[in-house]
C-alpha cells in the first residue's frame, strides 16, 4: 500500500540511476580553512625559529617532522576526536622512530628489514581498524622508516621526544580553543542541518527537491556522527550540551517531516519554509534566527501531512521544554573481516619490504623514500587506491619543482623558515580539500627538512622516479593480489544498507517515536555509506569482462523506500509500505 502524496500525478519523478556523489558533493558549501592553514605555518615555522635560535638544528627539524605529520592529521572534528588522533599520531610516530633508530644504530641491515617488516604487519593489522587505529598504524610505520634512514647524532632518546614535542605542538594549536568554544564543531554541525532543511523546504515542489533533501539527510549524517558522543541519556551527558541535544533531536524529527514534504512533491507558503529558522533561533538562540523569523507562521496547510508536522514542531519547542530523552547510536560498522586484515598487513609488509630492498639496491645509504611512500599510499580505506597513487605522483612532481625554484630564490636561513611556513600553510588546506595538492605541500617541507638534516644530495630527480616507482609497486600488487577489495566492501554495504531501509518500513507503522527515528537515521546513514563505497569502488580500474554491478540502482530505490515509509508515518496512515 502506498500513501496517498505517492499517487499525485505532478509530483516529480526521481532518477533510476543516482547522480549523488557528483551533484550533492560537488556543491556543499566550503570555504578556506584559514584557522588550519594559519595553524600549520606557524607549527612548521615555530620548531625551526627555535632551533636557529639555540643552536640545536637537527633536533628542530625532527620536532618539525613531527609537527609536518600533526599537520596531516589536524581535521575540522570535535576537539576531543583531535586530541585522540594527534595524540595517537605523536606516540605511535615517536615509537616508530625509536625502533627505526636502534634497529639503523645495530649497524645491521637484517635488523633495519626486520623493523621495517615488524611495524609494516601491526600496521596492517591495525589498519582497517578505524579511523584512528589506522592513523597509527601508519605513523608508526613512517616512524620506522625515518627513523632507519636518517641517523641522527646525539642520545638515542631525543629524536623520538623532538618528534612527540613536534605532533604536542600542532595538539596544542589544534585543541586550543576548545577553552573559549568548547563545542563549536557540535553547534555548527546542528546548524547546518536546519539551514540545509529550510533549502529543502524552498525547493519543494520543484526538481531541485530531491537534491536538496540529499543535502540536508548528509547534513543530518555528519550532525550525528560529530553528536554521538553527546548523546547518552541525560543523566551520562556531558556537561553543558544540553540545549545542544535537545536542538539536535529536533533537527532529527524536522528531518522526518521535511522528508515527508519533499515526497509530496508540491510546494508549501513561504512562511512553512521558514520553520527551520525559526526552529535554529529558538533552540540555538543568536546565529540563524532574524527578526523576520519571529513572527507567529501561518497556519499550516490541511491537506499536506508534511506541513502540519512542521507546524507542530514549533508548538512541541515550548511544550517539550526538555525534548526527547533518547539515545541515538550510529549503526556499528565491523568493517572488513579478519581475512581481509591479514591479506592487507602481508601485502603492506611484502611492498615495504619490496620497496626497502629497491631502495637499497639504487639509494644506499638513505634509502628511505621509497617505502616512506609505499605507507603513505597503501591506505585503501583512506579512499580509492589508484587515484590516491596518481595524486600522490602529481604531488610529488609539483612539489619538486616549486621547491627547486624557491630554494633558488631563497637565499637566507629565515627565508627558508618561511617557504617551509608557507608550503606548510598549503599542506594545511590541502589535507581539507584535495591529496594531491597536500602531497605538494609535504614534499616541499620534506625536502627542507632533509637538507637541514645533513642530506645534501640533488634528488629532485630521484625522488619524483622514487614515488612513481613505489605507487606502481603498491598498485601492481594490489590488484595482482587483491582487485576485488572495494567492490566487496560495495557490495557488503549496499546489502547491509538495503537490509537497514527494509526493517525501518517493516518496523516503522507499529514503531514509537524513539524507535522509529532510530530506525530511519540508521536507514539513511547506512544508504549514505553505501554511496561513498559504491563510488569509492566505481573509482578502482575494472576487471576486464566483469563490469561492476548495478548498486546505485539498488541504493535509489532504498532511499525511495525510506521517503516513501517517512511520507506514510508522517500521514498517520496504518498500514505498512511494501
Amino acid at each position: 500500500m502506498t500513501s496517498a502524496a505517492d499517487t499525485r500525478p505532478d509530483r516529480p519523478r526521481r532518477p533510476s540511476r543516482s547522480w549523488w556523489p557528483r551533484s550533492v558533493l560537488g556543491r556543499l558549501p566550503g570555504s578556506l580553512p584559514y584557522a588550519a592553514a594559519a595553524r600549520g605555518a606557524v607549527a612548521l615555522a615555530l620548531p625551526l625559529l627555535v632551533g636557529l635560535a639555540t643552536g640545536w638544528l637537527v633536533l628542530s627539524a625532527i620536532a618539525a617532522i613531527g609537527a609536518l605529520w600533526g599537520v596531516s592529521q589536524d581535521g575540522s572534528d570535535p576537539y576531543r576526536v583531535r586530541v585522540l588522533r594527534l595524540g595517537w599520531t605523536g606516540l605511535s610516530s615517536a615509537l616508530g622512530l625509536l625502533a627505526g633508530e636502534v634497529a639503523l644504530r645495530s649497524g645491521e641491515a637484517a635488523a633495519v628489514a626486520g623493523c621495517l617488516v615488524a611495524a609494516a604487519l601491526v600496521a596492517g593489522g591495525v589498519g582497517l581498524r578505524g579511523r584512528i587505529a589506522s592513523v597509527s598504524g601508519m605513523h608508526l610505520l613512517l616512524g620506522v622508516t625515518i627513523g632507519s634512514g636518517i641517523p641522527v647524532p646525539g642520545p638515542w632518546w631525543q629524536p623520538p621526544l623532538a618528534l612527540l614535542a613536534g605532533v604536542a605542538l600542532v595538539l596544542v594549536l589544534s585543541a586550543a580553543p576548545w577553552l573559549w568554544r568548547r563545542h563549536h564543531v557540535e553547534r555548527a554541525a546542528v546548524l547546518a542541518v536546519y539551514q540545509s532543511a529550510g533549502e529543502a523546504l524552498a525547493a519543494a515542489g520543484t526538481e531541485a527537491a530531491e537534491e536538496a533533501r540529499l543535502r540536508m539527510t548528509l547534513a543530518l549524517n555528519h550532525a550525528h556522527e560529530v553528536m554521538a558522543a553527546h548523546l547518552a541519556p541525560r543523566g551520562r551527558r556531558q556537561a553543558g550540551t544540553g540545549d545542544l541535544v535537545r536542538a539536535f533531536h529536533y533537527a532529527v524529527r524536522l528531518g522526518e517531516a521535511v522528508t515527508a514534504v519533499v515526497w509530496e512533491g508540491r510546494a508549501l507558503p513561504s512562511g512553512l519554509a521558514r520553520v527551520p529558522r525559526h526552529l535554529a533561533g529558538r533552540l540555538l538562540p543568536g546565529h540563524l534566527a532574524t527578526p523576520e523569523d519571529r513572527p507567529a507562521l501561518p497556519a499550516p496547510v490541511s491537506d499536506s501531512p508534511g506541513g502540519r508536522a512542521l507546524a507542530e514542531l514549533v508548538t512541541a519547542v515550548d511544550a517539550e521544554p526538555e525534548g526527547f530523552d533518547l539515545e541515538l547510536r550510529l549503526p556499528a560498522d565491523d568493517g572488513p573481516g579478519r581475512a581481509a586484515r591479514v591479506r592487507y598487513a602481508l601485502l603492506l609488509a611484502g611492498c615495504v619490504l619490496a620497496a626497502h630492498v629497491l631502495a637499497e639496491v639504487l639509494h644506499r645509504p638513505r634509502g628511505y623514500w621509497l617505502p616512506m611512500t609505499v605507507a603513505f599510499v597503501y591506505k585503501p580505506d583512506f579512499g580509492p587506491l589508484f587515484p590516491r597513487a596518481l595524486h600522490r605522483c602529481v604531488g610529488t612532481i609539483v612539489g619538486v619543482a616549486a621547491i627547486g625554484a624557491v630554494s633558488a630564490a631563497a637565499t637566507g636561513t629565515y627565508a627558508v623558515v618561511g617557504v617551509v611556513a608557507v608550503f606548510g600553510a598549503l599542506m594545511a588546506i590541502g589535507v581539507r580539500h584535495h591529496y594531491a595538492l597536500a602531497t605538494l605541500g609535504l614534499t616541499a617541507v620534506v625536502f627542507v627538512l632533509l637538507d637541514l638534516l645533513g642530506d645534501h644530495r640533488p634528488l629532485y630527480g630521484t625522488r619524483v622516479v622514487d614515488t612513481a616507482l613505489a605507487s606502481v609497486l603498491v598498485l601492481v600488487a594490489h590488484f595482482a593480489v587483491w582487485p576485488d577489495s572495494a567492490a566487496h566492501r560495495a557490495e557488503a554495504q549496499t546489502e547491509a544498507a538495503v537490509a537497514a531501509a527494509r526493517r525501518y518500513r517493516d518496523a516503522a507503522p507499529e514503531a514509537g517515536p524513539v524507535q522509529r527515528q532510530s530506525l530511519r537515521r540508521a536507514a539513511y546513514h547506512q544508504l549514505a555509506e553505501a554511496r561513498r563505497t559504491v563510488a569509492h569502488a566505481r573509482r578502482e580500474p575494472a576487471r576486464r569482462g566483469r563490469p561492476l554491478p548495478d548498486w546505485e540502482s539498488a541504493i535509489t530505490a532504498a532511499e525511495q523506500l525510506c521517503d516513501q515509509v517517512t511520507g506514510h508515518v508522517v500521514a498517520g496512515a496504518a498500514s505498512p509500505v511494501r
